[in-house]
């Protein structure tokens, strides 16, 4: 038996070496593919600025490149390829920004996102969550980074845009809305919480991509028994990185109070029955098809758990407007900046002002206004 067990150590050992060996392989021979594509589109760009020809998608420079380079080299060589290097090497001037870790097929998909603040966040968690193509694609279809940035404020947008998403309180965890369109339920059709549920769990894999970073599914329907009466919380979870139960409960129409006050119990119950040493405190989402913010402003009042009640769709956002609700979430912030920025050089002045001008004697203040026709007394 301990023949087996040391054999199965040796299998393990040398499968691990081999993978990790395949992998950093992998990544090097990917560096270099993304630096040859770079310098390819370095080499377009400054011939462009040679004056001989203008490189635009529809100019015949393009065609003869990909006809005279597949003739030389053979496959890859194709118009939007070449299109795209060209691209690749305006979007990233720097050559070592490059990641390996993304394949060209990434940087393609991320070329097609026009704002750079995207663009920047999409690249850096496609990386940290090591999404594949697919992932992304869809990822960027669901307005991800519009839908995160609308809830913070500049700072926090730009922060986002070039470090991606931290994990590190509760409220980096929750999104709302939530987009189900991986569902395939028609927009109107009224659903269950039964099928609802049903559904996440047959489309779990990409319920988790929806939910985001550290998600560990746990179960459904987790029985909690209070005075002889069973409740059930639809979808138990685990976050790795918060190192916290995430409670779910699920609804299939506008939330109500008594929702809020049900988590709130679940919560409780988590935190004195479930939690281990080691554990932070569970957070608890309702998720809902609507909501009124004033109601759940107050069913929320006095709460010192971490609950969160949050919307779902069942499609896709519109992006566009998204952007520009975040665009003007952008300028108006900008522009209150410059206005207290006006506003404090005015009191400076003011300030300086009243530096200049002696007190008055009859009052502890200075007197800016009467000191020019008013004398000191000897």
């Amino acid at each position: 038996m301990k023949s087996i067990s040391t054999y199965n150590s040796l299998l393990d050992n040398i499968g691990q070496t081999f993978t990790a060996a395949r992998q950093r392989a992998y990544t090097a021979v990917n560096q270099q593919l993304l630096e040859a594509y770079w310098n390819i589109g370095q080499h377009i760009a400054k011939y462009e600025l040679q004056g001989k020809e203008k490189a635009d998608y529809g100019s015949d420079l393009y065609r003869r490149l990909t006809k005279d380079l597949t003739i030389r080299h053979g496959k890859g060589f194709s118009r939007t390829n070449i299109y795209l290097m060209r691209q690749f090497y305006e979007a990233y001037p720097i050559v070592q920004s490059l990641t390996g870790r993304l394949t060209w097929t990434h940087y393609a998909e991320l070329l097609s996102i026009s704002d750079p603040l995207a663009r920047s966040f999409y690249e850096k968690q496609s990386v940290a969550e090591n999404w594949s193509v697919r992932q992304l694609k869809r990822q960027v279809q669901s307005a991800l980074f519009q839908r995160l940035a609308l809830s913070k404020d500049k700072t926090g947008i730009l922060a986002l845009s070039a470090e991606g998403q931290a994990m590190q309180r509760p409220e980096d965890v929750v999104r709302d809305p939530y987009i189900l369109e991986f569902l395939g339920i028609p927009e109107n059709y009224r659903l269950s919480e039964q099928e609802l549920e049903n559904k996440l769990i047959d489309h779990l894999q990409t319920f988790l991509l929806e939910l985001g970073k550290g998600f560990t599914f746990v179960g459904r329907q987790f029985r909690i028994t209070l005075d002889n009466r069973h409740y059930r919380v639809d979808l138990v979870f685990y976050h790795r990185i918060l190192r916290c139960f995430v409670l779910i409960d699920l609804k299939s129409g506008k939330v109500q109070h008594e929702d809020i006050g049900q988590m709130n119990m679940y919560l409780n119950y988590f935190k004195a029955e479930q939690n281990v040493e080691g554990d932070t405190e569970p957070i608890g989402i309702v998720l809902c098809t609507d909501k009124h913010e004033i109601l759940v402003e107050y069913a929320l009042g006095g709460i010192s758990n971490q609950l969160f009640v949050s919307k779902y769709q069942l499609y896709f956002p519109d992006t566009e407007e998204l952007q520009r609700q975040l665009e003007r979430v952008m300028e108006e912030e900008t522009v209150l900046v410059e206005k207290g920025n006006k506003d404090g050089e005015h009191l400076s002045a003011v300030n300086a002002a009243v530096e200049v001008f002696p007190k008055d004697e009859n009052d502890e203040k200075p007197n800016i206004f009467t000191h020019s026709t008013k004398s000191k007394k000897p």
